[in-house]
Order: structure tokens, then C-alpha cells, then sequence
């Protein structure tokens, strides 16, 4: 796994983490992923509908005491 670009979207309220992953995903090539963490609890519904609905990968989610970490590969 190849982390090509990584965002702190801490602190940043839905859909504000989700958006700034999709302008991840534009700047790095397919096979690489974009590792973003937040805070906000409704991007974890976000980041999974985002997945189920496009060709790119959730290759990790890790959810700590205070974030979210999710690593998504560009299909």
C-alpha cells in the first residue's frame, strides 16, 4: 500500500473530510491511496455510501478514541 497523499480533516464537520478526500483522490494516480483522518462522527457513513457507490477501495478503517482513519485506493 502506497499512502500518496495524506489529509487532516480533524475538526472539519460533514461533508467537508468527504470532499476534501474526493480532491485527494484527483491528485494522486490510480493504485495509490489517500490516507485522511477525522473527527466527525457522520463521516464514517459518508466514507463507506462514497466506497459502495464509486470503483475506489477502502483498504483500511481504523476508528481511536478520538478519530477516524480511513485509507481509500484510487480505482
Amino acid at each position: 500500500m502506497i499512502i500518496a497523499k495524506t489529509i487532516d480533516a480533524k475538526g472539519l464537520s460533514c461533508p467537508l473530510p468527504l470532499l476534501k478526500a474526493k480532491q485527494g483522490l484527483h491528485q494522486v494516480q490510480v493504485g495509490q491511496c489517500v490516507e485522511i483522518f477525522a473527527t466527525d462522527t457522520g463521516s464514517v457513513r459518508d466514507f463507506h455510501a462514497f466506497v459502495d457507490l464509486t470503483a475506489h477501495q477502502m483498504i483500511e478503517f481504523l476508528e481511536s478514541e478520538d478519530h477516524y482513519r480511513y485509507v481509500i485506493q484510487k480505482a
